[in-house]
Formats: C-alpha cells, sequence, structure tokens
C-alpha cells in the first residue's frame, strides 16, 4: 500500500474521532471557541511533532520564504473561513442545500487544482473523483428540492465551504512542495506554521468578542487536550497524503470517511442501513478501488 494511502486513511479514522468530540463540546460552548480549542490545544502536539521528526532527520532547518509563508498563511485562513461556512450552513432551515454542496469540495479541488495549480488529473483519476462525491451525495440521502437552490444564504455557505477547503488542501501541498526538505518533514513544518496561526488568529476574536468563553476552555480541559491530539494527528495524516499525492485525490479517498461512519451506526449503534446509502457505500468503494488499482 502506498504511504499517501495510509496517511490519508489515519486522517479519515482521527477526523471522525475528533469531530465526535467537537460536538460534544460544541454543547457547552460557542462555534468559535470550540474552533480555538481544536487549534490552541492542538499547537503542543504539533510543535512536539516537527521536534521529533526534524531531529530524526538530522538536516539543517533554512528560514521560510515568501514561496512558502504565502500559501501556508492563505490556507490557514481559507481554513478557517471554510469551517465558518459550513457552521453557518447548518444552522440554515435548507441545511442540506449548504452541506451537500460543500461535499463537492473533492470536484472543486480537482478542477481549480487542473486549470490554477498545474495539477491535472488523468481521466481515470478524474472519474475516481465524479464518483466518490457521487456516492457521498447518495449516501447522505440528500432530499432537498431543485426549488432549494435559490436560497442564496444555503448556496452560497455550502459553496463557501467547499471551495475554502479545496483552496486550502492546494496551498498546503503547494507550501509544503515549496520546502527543500524530505516531505515527511516539510509536511510537519506547514501544519505547524498554520496551526499557530491559527490558534492566533481564533484566540484574537474570542478575545474580542467572546472573552467569557475563556473560562469554558479552563473548565474543558480534558476534552480540549483530546480534540487538540487527535485534530493534530487527522491533519498529519492529511497535510503529508497531499504532500505526497495531488491534493484532490486524497480527498476523494478521504470520502470513505462517510462510509466509516454508516458501518459505526450499524455495528455500533444498530442502525439498519438503507438501500440507498448501500448504493452510496458502493459508489465510494468504486472510487476508491479505481485510485488504488490504476491511478
Amino acid at each position: 500500500m502506498e504511504t499517501w494511502i495510509v496517511f490519508t486513511l489515519l486522517a479519515v479514522v482521527m477526523q471522525s474521532v475528533r469531530t465526535a468530540g467537537q460536538k460534544q463540546l460544541a454543547r457547552a460552548m460557542t462555534a468559535q471557541a470550540t474552533t480555538l480549542v481544536r487549534f490552541l490545544f492542538g499547537l503542543p502536539f504539533a510543535v512536539a511533532y516537527f521536534l521529533i521528526l526534524h531531529r530524526l532527520q538530522g538536516q539543517p532547518l533554512a528560514l521560510p520564504d515568501s514561496i512558502f509563508l504565502l500559501p501556508a498563511s492563505l490556507a490557514a485562513v481559507s481554513q478557517i473561513l471554510a469551517t465558518v461556512c459550513l457552521v453557518k450552513a447548518l444552522t440554515l432551515r435548507n441545511f442540506a442545500v449548504g452541506t451537500a454542496l460543500a461535499k463537492t469540495e473533492a470536484i472543486m479541488t480537482a478542477i481549480i487544482g487542473a486549470w490554477f495549480f498545474a495539477a491535472p488529473l488523468n481521466l481515470m483519476a478524474y472519474v475516481a473523483v465524479l464518483l466518490g462525491v457521487g456516492g457521498v451525495l447518495v449516501a447522505s440521502n440528500w432530499r432537498a428540492r431543485w426549488s432549494e437552490l435559490y436560497d442564496n444564504h444555503a448556496v452560497l455557505y455550502g459553496l463557501g465551504a467547499g471551495l475554502g477547503f479545496a483552496m486550502a488542501s492546494l496551498w498546503i501541498r503547494e507550501a509544503s512542495l515549496a520546502l527543500d526538505m524530505p516531505r515527511l518533514l516539510s509536511a510537519s513544518l506547514v501544519l505547524l506554521y498554520m496551526v499557530a496561526l491559527q490558534a492566533s488568529l481564533c484566540l484574537a476574536w474570542v478575545l474580542w468578542r467572546e472573552a467569557a468563553q475563556l473560562r469554558l476552555l479552563a473548565s474543558n480541559f480534558k476534552a480540549g487536550v483530546f480534540i487538540g491530539f487527535t485534530s493534530v494527528a487527522g491533519s498529519v495524516g492529511w497535510f503529508t497524503a497531499m504532500s505526497l499525492q495531488e491534493a484532490a485525490l486524497v480527498k476523494t479517498l478521504g470520502q470513505v470517511e462517510f462510509v466509516v461512519t454508516l458501518l459505526i451506526t450499524y455495528l455500533y449503534f444498530g442502525e439498519r442501513i438503507s438501500l440507498r446509502e448501500y448504493l452510496g457505500i458502493a459508489l465510494v468503494a468504486l472510487s476508491v478501488f479505481l485510485l488504488i488499482a490504476f491511478v
């Protein structure tokens, strides 16, 4: 199995665990404060991971220049804005429209990557991307009517989330490739820089608008550590995979997260899987097979 596939699957597992933890914490804190927890508590783990890798690599570390800093900074801001758009989409009456459009992230990554980042894919890769996204949309049981697409807010936030995550993925890969060092180490440096910047931006926002939320951070310290660790572990998987392979292919393989979630609901919670969900799982599985076998 190729290295990028292993790291992508690691990211899928860790992201699923982190999301579960964040949902619990979000009941007691605002969305902005919950987002801050992810980065603030994740920063020490990002520092430790980078220092361990740097020591193991045993090579001098050159100071990053603008070729690295610009895409890394854009990726950090884009990721925050995409998260805000996704949260906003979930609060709307027609949230199904917004969240479904957000799941087109892999398609956006493929198209934008080919047009603006010199990262074209072969025909089989495009087929895999379309099958993966289609499978997730089918399995998500989206029942929104086409007339609801005229809800400008739902469309705006949904496409904003998908576009933001797509751009972040492409800029992460660009920043990592700009560094003249082994891919594991370059991915860890991109992660460290982005988490530090995101923690600073989110902390500044909370201090400015929601200072009272800081007391809740201390009272939820254990949950914060758990979310911080799983968040960084997931990001290690995503960042490393996207440093080794085109971002669109990594995001397509990452669609298996939805399949894992469905299987957990069946095996652990005893809920039945519908025929439509089985069809979605089959499409995602086919896209993964095409990625592994032919790309």
